[in-house]
């Protein structure tokens, strides 16, 4: 069984500086592992995600011959396991990947869980299916985009992507906690590894909208997107979306999670697409008075 991309060696490589990973074991059997960045900031031992890094673990290995009324208690012992060999750190925020579920561990061990959600596209249908189930204007844009737009894999617009993400996020009052370089560094990896693409629309000589996409064996993410605040894109962002669903399903995953989002206008327009609703959890805790200081100086 592979561990989702967020969770490879050589992704955690490009986004932490150093990292470890706790391992459950059975005998001699790997039963579970979750990595962990290893941060230390003003003398506080931090876990959280790194930048760019949506989820992390813990990751239960089941074993083939498990019986399905035997997943939970196999789920929960493992995890029970990896909670107790993670390091002692006063300050969490872990994002886990979906599906995780056991959450009366992680509160029994201090955590305070909390619920983010996002999208989840099953792939199993065919493109037909798939496209009816959008909502109709979702279906009415992609199909007038098509017109419009040409769409490419061309990696070497990684600086468009930045650039809109950039304007967005100034729009919005915020600074962009990354760099192109950092993004870079990510993209060349997946690259190395043929787990990216970036899709790039073009229309009228100019590009419309760019979306990242990152897979690992089972599932497609859409990782980011930029939409150019100089056209009007909006319709070439659902084509892209849609692009990348299907290439999703050409290369035989069976989910595409659209990484979603608590913003009501980004979950709105990912809700078109005819996903199911997905929750997951957020594990935090704070008992440094030094981070608690910190983090209310520079909020």
């Amino acid at each position: 069984m592979t561990v989702p991309v967020f969770m490879q060696p050589w992704w955690l490589d490009e986004v932490c500086k150093e990292w470890d990973v706790a391992i459950a074991q059975k005998g001699d059997l790997v039963t579970g592992a979750w990595p962990y960045p290893v941060e230390k900031k003003i003398g506080v031992t931090l876990l959280r995600n790194p930048l760019l890094t949506p989820y992390l673990g813990p990751f239960v290995f089941f074993p083939n011959d498990v019986k399905e009324s035997n997943r939970d208690s196999f789920e929960h012992e493992t995890v029970a396991d990896l909670v107790k060999k993670m390091p002692d750190a006063k300050v969490w925020h872990l994002a886990i990947q979906p599906g995780m579920k056991q959450v009366g561990i992680f509160k029994n061990n201090g955590l305070k869980p909390s619920v983010q959600q996002t999208f989840l596209l099953e792939l199993k249908e065919d493109e037909d299916t798939l496209f009816a189930n959008m909502k109709d204007t979702m279906r009415r844009n992609i199909r007038m985009a098509e017109k419009e737009v040409t769409i490419s894999n061309s990696p070497e617009h990684l600086k468009d992507l930045f650039k809109f993400q950039k304007h967005t996020l100034t729009k919005k009052g915020r600074d962009v906690p990354y760099t192109l370089k950092y993004m870079q560094k990510i993209m060349d990896a997946c690259i190395a590894h043929n787990s990216a693409a970036l899709w790039v629309a073009k229309g009228n000589g100019k590009i419309q909208a760019v979306v990242w996409q990152v897979w690992d064996e089972k599932c497609s993410y859409y990782f980011m997107g930029g939409q150019n605040h100089e056209t009007n894109s909006y319709r070439a962002m659902s084509a892209l979306l849609w692009h990348t669903m299907k290439e999703a399903k050409k290369r035989g995953h069976t989910t595409f999670d659209l990484e979603g989002s608590m913003d009501e206008g980004v979950e709105r327009f990912f809700r078109n697409f005819g996903g199911d609703r997905a929750l997951y959890i957020v594990l935090r805790k704070n008992e440094s008075m030094l981070w608690k200081m910190k983090t209310a100086i520079f909020k």
